[in-house]
């Protein structure tokens, strides 16, 4: 199976562990990924912040392109490119006049017919359908892991229509599919903090804080996660709030691992960690490798 991707610029950089994790499920299964060519940034956070206009565009830009190629989806991974094209497609189809003011930026023809789906909606449904066709070849049965969907892949639901937004399912069911027990919890769609990482540090560790103790309450060895911003948080900021003290417990208490749902899914196929990017992470994966037989 052949299918359109736009990895976007936090996996060619920050989040490089999720493309080659992504890649190597993709190739254990039997599917290919066809890179965007020419692809660009969609914009991210800064865009819409500036103008509506040009985000629309950014988004749009690609997803012509998608057209151009000849395909009808996209899989995007990173949940703030999917929540832009989301956005863009939504925005399009809602202002009568946008098309044609975006068709005239591009310079060609765009139809806004591509449909955007997250590497989730795609394996999951797979699953459902029976279509999956690799089975594990890796036990975890030391891994209880809770899925951290993080803001954006659900919210708002009207335009995104992932799954649901108050409490999804999709990674539990994905990764319980490849033998990873996943736990029920609280803070599946809560805020980790996004890109005040940069601006409000202090803000970020607050809510890093919040998500990885109710994630030790609710016995999990594991965070995983679907979003490049979102890994970057929980992973780095517990080196903040160890120096800080801890959870009560003394220096060193945080030291959760957080793998990107894609990981776990490599691990289980029996790929190999350093293909995943498991050596890449700021807290120590190591315990998870241990974990497995």
């Amino acid at each position: 199976m052949r299918f359109a991707y736009y990895p976007g610029c936090s996996l060619h950089s920050t989040g490089r562990e999720y493309d080659a994790s992504f890649r190597e499920v993709c190739a254990r299964l039997g599917l290919e990924p066809d890179e965007v060519e020419g692809w660009t940034c969609c914009g991210a956070s800064s865009a819409h912040a500036t103008s509506r206009l040009l985000s629309v565009a950014l988004a749009a830009d690609n997803l012509a392109r998608v057209e151009t190629a000849g395909h009808k989806d996209v899989v995007v991974p990173c949940a703030s490119c999917f929540s832009r094209f989301k956005d863009a497609t939504h925005e399009i189809e809602s202002d009568p006049g946008m098309k044609a003011e975006i068709g005239g930026i591009l310079g060609r023809p765009f139809s806004n017919s591509v449909k955007t789906i997250h590497p989730l909606e795609l394996l999951d449904k797979m699953g459902e359908e029976g279509r999956l066709g690799a089975a594990p070849v890796k036990e975890m049965p030391g891994v209880r892991a809770v899925c951290y969907y993080g803001c954006l892949l659900t919210r708002p639901p009207k335009v995104t229509q992932f799954d649901d937004c108050e409490y999804p399912m999709s990674m539990d069911r994905l990764l319980g599919r490849f033998g990873v027990r996943t736990l029920d919890w609280s803070y599946k769609t809560d805020c980790c903090g996004a890109g005040f990482g940069l601006t409000r540090p202090a803000i970020v560790c607050k809510l890093v804080k919040k998500i990885l103790d109710n994630a030790s309450a609710a016995g999990a060895n594991v965070v995983a996660v679907a979003c490049p911003l979102c890994h970057a948080n929980l992973d780095s900021r517990q080196a903040d709030l160890n120096r800080a003290g801890g959870n009560g417990a003394g220096p060193g208490a945080y030291k959760m691992p957080v793998l990107y749902f894609t990981q776990l899914i490599g691990l289980a196929l029996g790929a190999a960690p350093e293909s995943l990017g498991l050596g890449s992470h700021l807290v120590e994966t190591a315990p998870v490798l241990g974990m497995m037989r």
